[in-house]
């Protein structure tokens, strides 16, 4: 029993060395493979790009604005998704663009307000809308015991319309223009908004305009403080008429405070639209993320909206993203509905590689196999080689230097046996192994009858 262990665990590993799969043969062969299918699949990951950046600045707006609210909301909701997002203060609508315009690498996303640019402009400087967010009313704020019914009666009078860069002093300038007013007739100044509400309350000033959402602070403070008033734009229809990126809106009664009954009266207001923008190399995923956060922040009711009336891809002139457009018409892709956001982007986005891999698999897959046998086989055949120069060795040998030829053949021969029985191969392979060793004893037998021939000579 000891001596049959013995041997078992003697012969063992010599079992295994010749019974095992060629792992190494089947690596070597599919090398090249595996190399070219990992070079495809880097390239197709590098092609559709699936990791977003997790950092974004956005370009928002004057200290206490709606703009820089917002871009606090956002702020939040892009957090809980792992994307922080860095805020970068303009004066307003109009610097936000130029930024955009200017492809300023430091700001990604900005608030534009509509009106601001031409549709071929926007086109030009490569700029996508993700979606028109919020109106943004009028606001005209001046002092009592004034009382302002039509435009036309601001003539002699100073109101600040901010500086150049929020959007307003255009805007108010067109109104102006089709009021009949003429350069001088009413004072335009360039104060910042929180400086502008103190000179207006230290009465150094008859009015101010606001061109903001109302959930931005001065505004808020300004409907709720005694002896401020706000203009009624009568003609709001009238103006969305002549001004189609404007909307007729109205401020109801009692919708600032119902106790105190504030407004007293509902207000007409025109309002332009805020709108999302980003040019057109802002990450796809990061379009997704922004247009969810944007339903997900705008999709209530508000004062001038009813829920879910916001975000749209209507109220813009810039070309609207597709994925954007895609959000409006059937809600968030599929898999983000179900998965967290890089997975399902990541998922979302691999497709190509996994058509890249089923591309390149199955025909290198015929390969392989093919490849793999010839390389156990050559290590067969290639002494067949050697073998074949044996026998020309002996073939046509002078008589007086056959049994130096002879010799020294038989001892190749036993060279070429010693190599042969040191051959590691798969048991499947075998058979040629075996062919190979009887056809080097059946050339060892010619030559033992040709040098028993030598030797009768």
């Amino acid at each position: 029993m000891c001596v049959h262990m013995t041997l078992r665990k003697r012969f063992m590993p010599k079992i295994l060395k010749f019974s095992r799969f060629s792992l190494r043969d089947l690596l070597i062969t599919a090398g090249p493979t595996i190399l070219i299918i990992a070079l495809a699949c880097g390239v197709a990951y590098w092609l559709v790009d699936p990791s977003p950046p997790s950092t974004i600045t956005i370009s928002t707006g004057q200290e206490n604005s709606a703009y820089q609210a917002f871009a606090a909301k956002y702020a939040r909701a892009l957090a809980k998704q792992g994307v922080s997002v860095r805020f970068k203060a303009s004066l307003g609508s109009e610097q936000n663009l130029r930024r955009l315009e200017a492809a300023d690498p430091g700001v990604d996303i900005a608030f534009v307000q509509s009106g601001s640019i031409a549709p071929d402009q926007a086109q030009r400087h490569r700029l996508l809308s993700l979606g028109s967010l919020f109106t943004e009313p009028v606001w005209l704020f001046y002092r009592e015991p004034r009382h302002i019914a039509r435009l036309t009666q601001l003539k002699g009078l100073s109101i600040n319309v901010g500086p150049e860069g929020t959007g307003v002093p255009r805007l108010i300038r067109q109104l102006l223009e089709v009021n009949g007013f003429e350069a001088g007739d009413v004072t335009l100044g360039s104060l910042e908004n929180t400086p502008a509400t103190m000179a207006l309350l230290a009465a150094q000033i008859d009015g101010l305009v606001f061109s903001s959402a109302p959930d931005a602070p001065l505004i808020q403070m300004l409907l709720q403080t005694p002896g401020i008033k706000l203009f009624n734009f009568a003609q709001a229809e009238a103006y969305s008429r002549r001004f189609p990126y404007l909307t007729h809106v109205v401020l109801p009664r009692g919708i600032v405070d119902l106790g105190r009954d504030l407004p007293a009266e509902d207000y007409h207001l025109i309002a332009p639209t805020a709108t999302l923008v980003a040019r057109a190399d802002l990450h796809p995923a990061l379009i997704d993320l922004l247009v969810q956060a944007a339903a997900e922040i705008h999709g209530g009711a508000g004062w001038f909206s009813k829920k879910g009336e916001f975000p749209t891809a209507s109220y813009t002139e810039i070309p609207v993203a597709p994925e954007a457009e895609k959000f409006y018409k059937s809600g968030p892709p599929l898999l983000q509905r179900y998965l967290p956001f890089w997975l399902a982007n990541f998922s979302e986005r691999m497709w190509v590689v996994v058509v890249a891999l089923g591309a390149l698999i199955l025909p290198l897959s015929r390969i392989v196999p093919p490849l793999y046998v010839w390389r156990i086989r050559s290590r067969v055949y290639r002494w067949y080689g050697k073998l074949r120069i044996v026998e020309q060795a002996i073939e046509e040998v002078p008589p007086e230097r056959r049994a130096e030829v002879y010799a020294a053949q038989m001892q190749r021969l036993g060279e070429i046996e010693e190599s042969v029985n040191r051959i590691s191969i798969p048991l499947s392979f075998a058979e040629g192994l075996y062919e190979l060793r009887s056809h080097i004893e059946f050339v060892r037998k010619r030559l033992l009858v040709l040098m028993r021939g030598s030797d009768g000579a």
